[in-house]
């Protein structure tokens, strides 16, 4: 049922696409195009406005159904527990022959040797 909802939401977002894009432009941005009733401010609903609001109208309807879809599919465990890598084991237990991290306590400079020496390195 997925997989025939996906279908058609992807029919209807290449569908809105090229209605979208047969439509007359109206020059200018922002609404400032031309046409239309002189006394109204709007222009009259033209068939191609109207298949694009039916259009717009299913494929946000085919988008709540497949995040319903989603929703229910989902389930309570992280990414990493369904591919293995748990929280509660280490790489080292599960995994000998993943390469490991170097060890970082090494990478530190060494504590000073007394305790007026200067805090950061200075270029004297």
């Amino acid at each position: 049922m997925e997989n025939v909802i996906l279908i058609v939401h992807l029919l209807l977002a290449l569908s809105l696409i090229g209605i979208v894009l047969m439509q007359r432009s109206e020059g200018g941005g922002l609404g400032m195009g031309g046409g239309g009733n002189v006394t109204t401010g709007r222009a009259g609903a033209t068939p191609l406005g109207k298949v694009t609001w039916i259009l717009a109208i299913a494929f946000i309807g085919t988008s709540l159904t497949l995040t319903i879809f989603a929703a229910e599919n989902a389930t309570g465990s992280s990414v990493l527990d369904r591919i293995g890598g748990g929280g509660g084991g280490s790489v080292e237990e599960t995994d000998p022959s993943v390469p490991q991290l170097p060890d970082t306590d090494s990478l530190l400079p060494p504590p000073a040797g007394s305790e007026d020496a200067p805090l950061v390195p200075r270029a004297e």
